[in-house]
Parts: structure tokens; sequence; C-alpha cells
């Protein structure tokens, strides 16, 4: 049943608190009930040969997962929806679903480093070729077309530096050659960029960020349109990686307020990037949504907002002193956590490694400090920036 509280026409934060499901499907409760199921039970003999009931079994989707994919449906415009375990498994299904022995993929230099792993590792074992390019390729990517390409994997913007990417011209070459375009959307997430609408058949999230948005989820989200979800559909049936009940109802409950938890971010992760445009000891703000930003131009274009995680590059001109500079600046820190992943309520700060890079290679100022800004007070999370670039100047 759809809610009627969700039409296209509503805004952005109408739409979250509503979506997905209808309280009136489950006796009037505002939430979907957390179904844990393996079994499920069949009328008849004959239904359990025709499997001609809504469940069959519980790795093909219950009531939680489907309330929602079908919120991810609705946000994305795609034609289906499947949660799976984690955000790397977002990236595996896809690949699987559209890759066979002997073909040829294209996957972004500045790509999520998991997945350069899966590239190496797993597809390679099994006869798939990957070549990276150029994140600001655009239409040139008309040159490293094979007759055996038959995915284009995008990400914009990049893992840890942020390059953006001509998502609509990318998309056309590719598809004026038969293959199929897949972009890891997690930075903007759907309110703030919708592949699909630019060209994209795939649209991948680690929903562990922004939607679960608490840091206590691994969960991850893939939307297709009508061209790539039967495949998608099928392999992700195959391969039985689903989501459990709790990881897709907290993530369904942390996506009612993503709007206005990504208003916070935003706001508060632009006002600490400008700021730090002009302190000393930051040689550069690693920000899509600044204009000093060379990917700014497309961000403006194409994007209709900013999420909370940035970069920013130390001013260390001794090369041998990177690690010593960056660990000073970690190390001082008191209230940015040191750790990975990225959309929680709290602020984050990590030294990223960029050494697998082959085209888009790392800055070469000094070391790169990736900050998530989570919703502390800006003053704070400054003040705290500022310890950590006063200890890496002392270091």
């Amino acid at each position: 049943m759809t809610n009627s509280k969700t039409g296209s026409n509503h805004g952005v934060n109408t739409r979250l608190a509503h979506t997905g499901n209808d309280p009136r499907s489950f006796y009037g409760f505002v939430n979907p009930p957390v179904v844990h199921a393996s079994t499920v039970l069949f009328p008849d003999a004959e239904t359990i040969e025709s499997r001609n009931q809504p469940y069959t079994y519980g790795t093909y989707g219950t009531p939680t997962t489907d309330a929602l994919n079908k919120a991810m449906d609705a946000l994305e415009g795609s034609a289906g929806t499947v949660a799976v375990p984690s955000g790397l498994a977002a990236i595996t299904l896809p690949f699987m679903a559209a890759l066979s022995a002997g073909d040829h993929l294209l996957v972004v230099d500045s790509v999520y480093t998991p997945t350069r792993n899966l590239c190496h590792g797993m597809l390679a074992r099994f006869g798939i070729e990957t070549t990276y390019y150029d994140p600001a390729i655009g239409a040139d990517i008309e040159k490293l077309m094979r007759p055996n390409t038959k995915l284009v994997h995008t990400e914009a913007p990049g893992s840890n530096t942020f390059e953006m990417q001509d998502i609509p011209a990318i998309a056309e070459v590719a598809h004026a050659h038969g293959a199929l375009v897949s972009m890891d959307n997690t930075w903007a997430t759907p309110l703030f960029f919708k592949p699909l609408d630019h060209g994209v058949d795939i649209s991948i999230h680690a929903a562990t960020k922004y939607p679960a948005g608490h840091s206590d989820v691994l969960i991850g989200t893939v939307s297709a349109n009508e061209t790539a979800w039967p495949a998608l559909w099928k392999t992700f049936t195959m391969m039985g990686i689903c989501a459990a009940p709790d990881d897709s109802y907290m993530t369904l409950r942390g996506l009612r307020t993503m709007g206005v938890r990504l208003e916070r971010h935003q706001k508060s992760a632009l006002e600490i990037a400008k700021t730090l445009e002009s302190v000393p000891g930051v040689a550069r703000v690693l920000h899509p949504a600044l204009e000093s930003f060379p990917g700014h131009a497309l961000w403006k274009r194409d994007f209709c907002g900013s999420s909370g995680i940035f970069s920013i590059v130390l001013d260390v001109a001794d090369g041998s002193q990177h690690r010593a500079k960056a660990h000073a600046f970690l190390n001082a820190l008191e209230i940015f956590g040191l750790g990975y992943s990225w959309g929680g309520y709290e602020s984050l700060a990590v030294a990223v490694n960029l050494s697998d890079r082959t085209i888009a290679l790392p800055p070469k100022e000094g070391p790169v400090i990736r900050l998530q800004i989570g919703l502390e007070d800006c003053p704070d999370l400054l003040a705290d920036i500022e310890r950590g670039l006063a200890a890496a100047a002392a270091a």
C-alpha cells in the first residue's frame, strides 16, 4: 500500500518522515514491525510449488527490509532496491551482477579503497580485468572503452580527496558502448544527488553512514533502474547477502532524521572548511562546495548540497616528516575521535593512505587528514583542529 503522505510534490523532510511503510498496514503503529524470519509457511502444496505469495523465505525479504527498500526507491526514483550487510557488499553485488569472466571494468582511480581490493583480488581471480581512470576524464572515457567493457564504476566526490566527475558525460559514453554505469553515492545521499536522474544505472550507498547515522549499524543499499534491476535482483537471490531485519529497522529509523542531520552536517562542515582555508598550517582544503576546489563547477552544476566530510592537506615541506606531523595532529585532538567510517553524530579524523593511487595522485604539500564533521558545536571543533595544527607545527 502506498502512503498518501509521501507524494513527490512534498518536501524532502516530509517524505523522509513518512515514506517506506504505511501504518495502516500494521494496525496503525507508526513504525514497521521487525520481522525475524527464515522459514515462511505456505497454505498448501500448490502455493509452495508456485511460490505465489508475497514472502517465501527470509533471504528474499521481509516486511522490515521491504519498508527500507521502498523508502530508498522513493528517494532514488529506482525500479528496485535491495539492502545488504555492508557498504562493501553493496559494491560487490552489482559488480557480480554485471560482470562475467573475460569482461572489462572501468573504475575511477579515486575510488573507495576496498573497491580496489575487490577488483585486484576476487574479480581478477575470475578473469575480469580492471582499468583505473582519471576522475576528470569526462567524455574522454571513450578512449578507454573496449568491446568487452561491461561496467563503468563512478564515485563522486572521490574517497578522501573528493575529486568530482562529469557523471552525465561518462554515462552517455558508457551507454553508447552497451555498458552499465554504477555510482557510489554515499557522500551526497539521494538528498543532494540522484544518480539515476543523471544517467547512472545503479546507485550504491554505504547506508552505514548518513541513513543509519549513529555509528551502530553496518548496512548497504543498492538501487537500480529498469535496465539493471532484473540482473541485480537475480544475483541478490543467488548470493543470499541480505541485511538483517534489526539493521534494516535501525536504518529506516535513522532515515527519518537524515534531512535535518544533513542540514547540520553541511552547515558546520562548510563553516569549518571555509575557516581552514586561511589558517596557517593548512596547505589546502579539499571540499567540492568551496569555490577554490578544482571540481567546484561540476559540483555546483549537478549537486544541490554537500555533506559533512572533507579533507585538509597539512602544510609540511619535508616529505620525511609527513607521518610524524600527521600523528602529532591526530594525537592532540580531544573532541574528534580517531576512527574509520563517518556519517554519525560524532566528529572523526583519520590520516588517509593514498599510496594505491596511480592516476589521481596524492597532494604533494603534505599529509591528507580526513575530517568527518559531526553534530558538535563549530567553535569547539575549530578549537580542536587548531590544537592539532599547533601540535603538528611543533612536532
